[in-house]
């Protein structure tokens, strides 16, 4: 897989962790797959840690790894964890609860000063037959937002959604009605920070991505922007794959989509839109990036393994720099067969945009990552994080015989792609887990937050503060 760079002159402070794998659907449906949420004010960082078959722990510690409270939250028969997320004075755990009848999303509330925890409250219910509701919460963690799927049959026909504040008190309900579009799939609703709501939707048989913006407020105005990235080219019907919204640090929500061959399954191209809700309320829809036969001769020469049809490639994040540039990173990843079998992560396909929308380098990151099957995909992957015109991407690899967590770095003006360097955490290699990526965060540009299990006499995981200097 190439060599690694020189291991990174740097800092470890480390802490005992108590950490119990996630069992059942929750190792692969990866509800919450950011357990660690730094504070603003680069003073330290909260954790939500499954501590026991009964219950999760929210926990703050300072900056130098100092525990400063621990508050419990249990977890009934019949309750699964649904959401975490972080206001400026509160964390919020949000757990669904199912039982023959009904089911509903409770919220409780932690202060992050004291670590008091609020009494729980029920921000949304449904009958036990529907659909699971879901929660949205807002990056900054002042809006959150519960909603339930009023379906008929499969397709869903409208949504009730309820608005909160930080508080948890109710600012609106609203109902989104979707009776006049036909079929589509994927509903999923996004909150901005004003309160502002996203509704996005694959529709037209797969192959348009629209979104509808429900404003805060007392305003009725619904707006709709519906981009078709599919269709028929060259006698081939291109449908959508895999796709991803995210509302950005900009405000606008972004979308990617990886679109296929539908006869034969083979990835067709990446498309990438930004829906711009103010003044003219318009989308600026990127050229689509083709993976060409010249673009799978670059992936496997990149790789080393001779690359015939792309697959299994999957979209894993969308970042933008303070300069309106859009990353896009998608990866390789698939199981060898059957639940218990290992599953693999491969090389990540890395796209860079400018702040106009055009397409302006891509980079393949050839990596070759294993996890056994009890980890799914906790243990294996990437965590990246935008600094300036750098994207960090962190990543547990085996290079040259040595089992460590590797950074690289992404120059987002030209795609040019670090060597791997390596942190010196010698995590151990012996098919148990040794890496939980759920718990990766940085603080800032060099410090970095991880929880491994260290290669020597212990074995038990390690809660990490990473210094690069």
């Amino acid at each position: 897989m190439g060599n690694a760079g020189p291991a990174l002159a740097q800092k470890v402070k480390s802490a005992p962790f108590s950490y119990l794998p996630e069992q059942g659907t929750d190792r692969y449906d990866m509800r919450v797959p950011q357990k660690t949420l730094p504070l603003a004010d680069g003073t330290g960082f909260v954790i939500l840690a499954h501590q026991s078959a009964g219950g999760y722990a929210v926990e703050r510690y300072d900056a130098d790894l100092k525990k400063q409270w621990s508050t419990t939250i249990p977890v009934n028969p019949g309750e699964t964890l649904e959401a975490f997320g972080r206001g400026p004075q509160q964390a919020l755990v949000v757990l669904h609860h199912k039982d023959e009848s009904s089911q509903n999303l409770s919220v409780v509330a932690v202060n992050l000063q004291s670590g008091q925890k609020g009494a729980a409250k029920v921000v949304m219910t449904a009958p036990a037959r529907d659909r699971r509701p879901g929660v949205s919460i807002s990056p900054d963690g002042t809006r959150l937002l519960a909603f339930r799927y009023l379906a008929r049959e499969q397709q869903v026909k409208s949504i009730a959604a309820t608005l909160f504040d930080q508080n948890l008190a109710q600012l609106q309900e609203k109902a989104y009605d979707f009776r006049d579009l036909g079929d589509f799939f994927s509903p999923s609703v996004h909150v901005a920070n004003d309160g502002t709501q996203y509704v996005t939707l694959i529709s037209d048989h797969m192959k348009k991505l629209t979104v509808r913006r429900y404003p805060a407020g007392s305003s009725t105005e619904i707006k709709v922007l519906g981009v078709p990235v599919g269709g028929t080219f060259g006698g081939k019907s291109v449908t959508i794959r895999d796709a991803q919204f995210k509302v950005l640090n900009d405000g606008s929500l972004y979308a990617a989509a990886l679109c296929a061959d539908y006869q034969t399954g083979e990835y067709y191209s990446l498309k990438v839109v930004k829906y711009d809700f103010s003044g003219a309320g318009d989308m600026k829809f990127s050229p689509e990036f083709r993976f060409t036969p010249a673009y799978l001769a670059e992936v496997s020469k990149s790789s080393g393994v001779d690359v015939k049809r792309l697959d299994d490639v999957y979209l894993g994040e969308l970042l933008l720099t303070p300069e309106k540039q859009l990353v896009v990173v998608a990866e390789k990843h698939f199981e060898e067969g059957g639940s218990e079998a290992p599953v693999h992560a491969r090389e990540l396909h890395v796209f860079g945009y400018n702040e106009y929308g055009q397409p302006t380098w891509h980079s393949i990151v050839a990596k070759d990552q294993v996890a056994p099957a009890v980890d799914a995909y906790t243990g294996i992957g990437f965590r990246a994080a935008v600094f300036g015109s750098t994207v960090q991407v962190l990543t547990l690899e085996t290079i040259n015989k040595k089992s460590d967590l590797y950074l690289r770095r992404i120059n987002t003006q030209t795609g040019v792609v670090s060597p791997p360097e390596r942190l010196k955490l010698n995590v151990a290699d012996d098919k148990s887990l040794a890496y939980v990526k759920d718990f990766t965060t940085w603080l800032g540009e060099k410090t970095i937050i991880a929880v491994s299990r260290p290669s020597k006499k212990s074995a038990a995981l390690q809660l990490e503060k990473i210094v690069v200097k």
